[in-house]
This record gives structure tokens, C-alpha cells and sequence, in this order.
């Protein structure tokens, strides 16, 4: 695995997970609230709040915060919340992608601006670096799903474009606008998947040593700490070595 999927395990590892807790919820809350108020407040009907209703219940969001976050967007009073884009370079030149949610624009820029210049990188303009990167869904399902050949057999039948599985389970890959109806008709063929959302994939990575992976990780810890980014993504993979290391 590389890039942000190698970070979570890291993170999962370090025990940032739980200590984070608060601050996933929220900014999953965010995207229900921002979703329902785009669309229809009913996941059947609304594809983009199905998939965060989705990750929110993958990530053990309860029931009532998902309810609420539903609610404020339909009773009138939820911000509004404008969907930036940020692009640059980390240390060692990788590259990130920065993705936020913010109902002040101007201070956000200001803090992500901050964070890559504080930890060794620095931000571009948009599209910098995001033509290193394809827009993708990813669906992800434990080992016990299936066997490889059963997975790969569900994804083509379901109209993905890709399979990666290993010890660890399946990651299967279609196109962004796809991934609603590749992930219904998986979990109709395979059971309900860990997660499915969209990603940015990146065409090739850089593999890290370990001082230049402790720096890329304190920029990406200090990116996803603020309350405004949503996602953070870099084309990078580090060993096993290096992670254990971490």
C-alpha cells in the first residue's frame, strides 16, 4: 500500500486514531451536513450523502451525530461551507493535495499556507501537482470478503476498473463518477464494504527513507489537526522497515 492509506495504518499504530476521535466525527459531520444540503436529506436519493452516511458508520460515527448532521442541514441554520482545493510540495518534493471545507476562505488559505511553509514544503497553485494524481472511487473490503479471484470476479460484474488485494484485504478501484452504483451493486455480490469514497490516486510514488518520512508525516499530521481540511493526499509509500521505524 502507499500514500494516505500507508499513513492511516501508521496512525492506527501510533494510537492517534483515538485521540483524533473527536475531530473525525466532526469532519464527517461536515460532509453529511454539506452533502444534505446539496441534495436530497435522504441517502437513497442523495448518492454523495449514501457514501458519507456510509464512511461515517465505517468510522463508528453513532447513529444520533449522523441523524443530527442531517437535520441541521435541512432546518436552515447549517454554515455554509465552501469546497478549496490547496496543491504543493512536501519535504523531499512530494507531492500533496490538501482538500478543505471552510466558511472562511481567507483563513484557511492562511493556515495551510503556514503548515507547508513551517514544515518544509510549499503550496502551489491549483493544479501543481494534481495532474500527478487520477480522481478515482475506492471501495475496500476485508480479506474475508472473498478470495482475490472472487473480488475480482464481483468488481469487473459490478463495472470496476481495478482490483489490489492482498494479506491485509481488497481495494477496488472504478471511475469517481461510477462509484455510487459500483459500490451498490458490490455490496449486492459481496456484503457491505469498509468504505467507499473518492480519492485522489496517484500515478506513481517516491519511496521514502525514514528521516525524510518522519518530516512528510508532521506536515500531513499538522494538516489533518486543522479543523477546516477535510482530506490530505501525497504520492508517496514508505517500506516496512520504515514504517515499523515510525
Amino acid at each position: 500500500m502507499a500514500g494516505h492509506s500507508k499513513w492511516a495504518n501508521i496512525q492506527h499504530r501510533k494510537g492517534r486514531q483515538d485521540a483524533a476521535r473527536s475531530k473525525l466525527f466532526s469532519k464527517l459531520s461536515k460532509e453529511i451536513t454539506v452533502a444534505a444540503k446539496m441534495g436530497e436529506p435522504d441517502p437513497e436519493k442523495n448518492p454523495r450523502l449514501r457514501l458519507a452516511v456510509k464512511e461515517a458508520k465505517a468510522s463508528s460515527v453513532p447513529k444520533d451525530v449522523i441523524e443530527r448532521a442531517i437535520s441541521k442541514a435541512t432546518g436552515g441554520d447549517a454554515e455554509n461551507y465552501d469546497e478549496i482545493r490547496y496543491e504543493g510540495y512536501g519535504p523531499g518534493g512530494i507531492a500533496v493535495i490538501v482538500e478543505a471545507m471552510t466558511d472562511n476562505r481567507n483563513r484557511t488559505a492562511s493556515n495551510v499556507r503556514s503548515l507547508f511553509t513551517r514544515h518544509g514544503g510549499n503550496l502551489g497553485e491549483t493544479g501543481s501537482v494534481s495532474f500527478m494524481f487520477d480522481r478515482k472511487g475506492e471501495i475496500v473490503y476485508p480479506a474475508g470478503a472473498g478470495d482475490a479471484d472472487q473480488v475480482m470476479d464481483a468488481a469487473i460484474e459490478a463495472g470496476a476498473e481495478d482490483v489490489e488485494s492482498d494479506d491485509d484485504g481488497h481495494v477496488i478501484y472504478c471511475a469517481d463518477t461510477d462509484l455510487a452504483e459500483v459500490s451498490s451493486a458490490l455490496e449486492v455480490a459481496l456484503g457491505e464494504s469498509e468504505s467507499a469514497k473518492l480519492i485522489w490516486k496517484p500515478q506513481t510514488t517516491t519511496e521514502l527513507d525514514l528521516e525524510m518520512a518522519q518530516k512528510l508525516f508532521k506536515l500531513i499530521e499538522a494538516l489533518e489537526d486543522d479543523d477546516d481540511v477535510q482530506n490530505v493526499t501525497a504520492n508517496f509509500e514508505v517500506s516496512e522497515a520504515v514504517m515499523e521505524a515510525l
